[in-house]
């Protein structure tokens, strides 16, 4: 087994090199998501597979949400919708994509995680409702494609 340094946005492995690349809430901390995907899509091999846990939201969030640096630490600011998501996997060349939900999170989850920080969660509560959740999110890079040439009579 071989380990190397390096950042998401900038994966050090030849193109076409892995078969699957895996992940537990990375790809939300990142500023530059497309970047990360693009990557992850140069180092996949054809039909290489694209597996993470990672945070997901559903529907609007406010602003002042994203901007909270205790919710950056929780993986949840820098999170993207699941339409979005999808259209940046499609984008980067992923088919096949599947948004998983395995919990959708409710205000009382977050109680403990922001309580003792001056955040009032119950006013926080009707803005994070249902729309934050821990998906497994798949997606595989097509097949390599073989030109077809025919023959000149």
């Amino acid at each position: 087994m071989e380990f190397l340094k390096g950042e998401i946005e900038n994966i050090p492995l030849p193109d076409n090199s892995v078969d699957v690349v895996i992940s537990n809430c990375v790809i939300s901390l990142s500023t530059d998501k497309d970047r990360v995907l693009q990557e992850v899509f140069r180092v996949l091999k054809p039909r290489g597979r694209f597996a993470v846990s990672d945070v997901v939201t559903r529907g609007e969030i406010a602003p002042e949400i994203r901007k909270s640096v205790l919710l950056w630490v929780g993986c949840v600011a820098g999170a993207l919708d699941e339409a979005e998501y999808r259209s940046k996997l499609a984008s980067a060349g992923f088919e096949h994509i599947e948004i998983e939900p395995t919990r959708i999170y409710r205000a009382e989850d977050a109680r403990e995680f922001l309580s003792g920080h001056n955040i009032d969660v119950d006013a926080l509560a009707p803005q994070v409702e249902g729309k934050f959740m821990s998906a497994f999110v798949r997606a595989v890079k097509p097949s390599a494609e073989v030109p077809c040439h025919s023959p000149h009579l």
